[in-house]
């Protein structure tokens, strides 16, 4: 364990400053200053010998978190490293995107701010690629077997790496122009530096897994040529398809999907041409949706520029504190300020959009909004509350109501769940012998820690699939699998 007195001694948590504010909104770099060795180290020493770790039940991976804490605490980045990437491929992922249940879970967190386990996970695996430890693991042997995963956001690399390290030989398909999904175009650099990808990309070639880029599987490729090319087919195509906003004036330009406007402006920060751009700058902009693809629409449009930033949110402004029926060790739902809040922009909740106005030319003006009341369970406008906001820009940052399965429909015939989801077992397979499913496609909308253990699992699946037994762990508990659908 840490330091047996640490949490005694050691009674706040204690994170990196974010860079001020003028200055981060004028360029793309992530908002948080270097670390401070020794504040982390007394973090780490903050994590109490508490009998029950129940950090690793908040962990979708089991990440061994009292572990790496001793060591980070003891000084051994190496040790810590090892420890950490035993049950997480991409700890630079989930440390910088993750929105930590491992501390809502801490035991310190019953009395006590919890312990700030993400920022020393992400300070263990960026000290880790700094002083070199983090090489290829190549396989040491091949099987023979060939493996297709599609889709190369973090439940499709983390299936990749795992079935490449024990000896399979794997494609990834991404159909956009560079490898990453939505940790490529859907997070803004001010959240996560695309070099963190860049380098375990790097990492991942090395070991001999293979990347194809700009291949659209069902179109480029169809699913049964896949199929009969490969042992093994795992679907990773998370779950893509935007929450849509069908009210009076939804056409009109200016009214966009959040993902689109993010992915232009990835392209952009990436040094891509981006012809007509949507863009912030100059605009009054209104962010709908208080999650946090609505947080990065705003730090992202401060950065362009815009006018104002208001976001709307339908529900209920959440608790400053842990509610009632959220008790502990559970994930609960707190009002948050994050980055993008902190610069700028006004915040209403409780607040439903009525239509979209247009102006003399056809685009939109201004958004007509009212206050939500309950009725009978249902969030409706309340009648006599409508006033407008102006708007020459409009994001809708709704959610995702499930992945697109049209042509896997078509061309496998794969079932879907009432929830829109891929439908698969306990064990990841569908119904088609040999083609899995991980992450987000089987799933639904998630979180990023959760994507990258179904990775794990689904190739601990496949791996059993193809050789009769593995090797591979499986984070995921039997019973917990049943229902990960």
């Amino acid at each position: 364990m840490a330091d047996p007195k640490g949490f005694l001694k050691v009674t706040e948590r204690e994170l990196p400053k974010r860079r001020p504010v003028p200055v981060r909104i004028m360029d793309w770099k992530e908002v948080y200053e270097p670390g401070d060795p020794a504040q982390l180290r007394r973090q780490a020493g903050r994590c109490m010998d508490c009998g029950i770790p129940f950090c690793h039940q908040g962990c979708p991976l089991g990440n061994l978190i009292p572990e790496w804490n001793d060591l980070m605490w003891r000084g051994e980045g190496r040790a810590a490293i090892e420890r950490l990437h035993a049950t997480n491929n991409f700890p630079e992922f989930t440390g910088r995107l993750c929105p930590a249940p491992c501390e809502s879970a801490c035991v310190l967190g019953i009395n006590q701010p919890a312990v700030t386990i993400k920022q020393v996970e992400v300070s263990i695996i960026d000290q880790a690629f700094g002083s070199g430890w983090v090489q290829p693991q190549p396989p040491g042997r091949l099987t023979g077997k060939t493996v297709a995963v599609v889709g190369s956001g973090p439940a499709g690399l983390a299936a990749a790496q795992q079935l490449t390290r024990a000896g399979h030989t794997v494609a990834v398909y991404e159909r956009d122009d560079r490898i990453g999904g939505l940790l490529r175009y859907g997070i803004p650099d001010f959240k996560m530096e695309k070099k963190h990808v860049d380098q375990r990309l790097a990492q991942m070639t090395a070991e001999g897994t293979r990347f194809r880029a700009g291949v659209n599987i069902g179109v480029d490729i169809s699913w049964e040529q896949l199929r009969e090319r490969y042992d093994a087919v795992v679907v990773a195509t998370g779950a893509i398809v935007p929450r849509d906003l069908p009210i009076p004036g939804r056409d009109l330009p200016g009214v966009h999907f959040a993902m689109e406007y993010l992915t232009q402006s990835n392209h952009v920060v990436a040094g891509d041409p981006v012809f007509d751009q949507i863009t912030a700058e100059g605009k009054h902009v209104v962010v709908l949706g208080g999650g946090d693809t609505g947080a990065d629409c705003i730090g992202t449009a401060h950065r362009q520029g815009a006018l104002s930033v208001t976001n709307l949110a339908i529900g209920k402004e959440p608790s400053a504190i842990r509610p009632p029926e959220q008790p502990w060790p559970m994930h609960p739902t707190i009002f948050e300020v994050q980055s993008a809040h902190e610069e700028g922009g006004n915040r209403h909740y409780l607040a439903s959009t009525v239509e979209f106005l247009a102006n003399e030319v056809g685009e939109v003006r201004a958004i007509r909004v009212a206050e939500t009341e309950y009725l009978d369970g249902r969030r409706v406008p309340k009648a006599g509350t409508e006033r407008e906001i102006p708007a020459d820009l409009v994001l809708l940052a709704l959610g995702f109501t499930g992945p697109e399965t049209r042509d896997l429909d078509e061309q496998l015939q794969l079932a879907v769940t009432d929830r829109g989801n891929i439908a698969r077992d306990a064990d990841y397979a569908t119904a088609q012998p040999g083609v899995f499913v991980a992450g987000d496609a089987g799933r639904g909308q998630s979180l990023i820690v959760w994507a990258i253990a179904e990775g794990r699992a689904a190739a601990s699946a496949v791996d059993r699939y193809l050789e009769g037994e593995t090797e591979l762990p499986s984070p995921i508990p039997a019973n917990a699998r049943a229902f990960a659908i």
